[in-house]
């Protein structure tokens, strides 16, 4: 049985297509195959204006706020710039009021030109996700655009490490954030229930 859990997926990226939401897809695939539904959530279609002049009162603002404020876990997905998460998810988590994460388990991701920019997640991204009260913050994934490669047809393929990464991500994220039983091996038997026999 699924619990009444809401999960959204938020792209950070300014383009689309983008190899960070290509991470999305990927978790949201995964997730499916749990039968957890999701809703998603681009910041690139808000008000660009909004955005920038901080109209936290937009309506596409609200909107996209109230989909944050309705869902218990997260997905956050950015590209990696100058070290830093997007400016576009930077100006929209600016405009969430001070406790919007609180109680939710966030699972971020990031993609960049670069292995040296893997810090990002927990030296840039995490900071902010922690002063906004998220309750868990799963350990972040990245990926080199290299892992994220765009095929002939116009499709993206995952590198095999990275979709093991994303695996173990989501598997985490069905366990702590949407209390789940694992999709394989046993599930945990408290210390009380085991019997020893000698």
């Amino acid at each position: 049985m699924i619990p009444e859990v809401s999960v959204l997926l938020i792209a950070g990226s300014p383009s689309a297509p983008s190899r960070s939401a290509v991470l999305l897809d990927a978790v949201a695939a995964r997730l499916a195959l749990r039968k957890v539904p999701v809703d998603r959530l681009a910041i690139r279609e808000l008000a660009a204006h909004a955005l920038l002049l901080g109209e936290a009162s937009h309506p596409t603002v609200q909107k996209a706020a109230e989909q944050v404020h309705r869902a218990d876990v997260i997905v956050i997905a950015t590209p990696v710039y100058k070290a830093a998460y997007s400016g576009v998810l930077k100006v929209f988590l600016d405009l969430l009021p001070q406790s919007a994460l609180k109680g939710k388990t966030v699972l971020p991701l990031a993609t960049g030109g670069s292995p040296h920019h893997m810090l990002a997640l927990d030296y840039a991204l995490r900071p902010v996700l922690q002063s906004l009260a998220a309750r868990h913050i799963l350990p972040g994934v990245y990926a080199t655009d290299g892992q994220v490669t765009l095929q002939p047809e116009g499709a993206y393929q995952l590198q095999v490490d990275l979709s093991q990464r994303l695996d173990d991500a989501v598997e985490t994220l069905a366990s702590e954030g949407l209390k789940l039983s694992p999709a394989w091996g046993f599930e945990p038997v408290a210390f009380e229930q085991v019997r020893c026999s000698v």
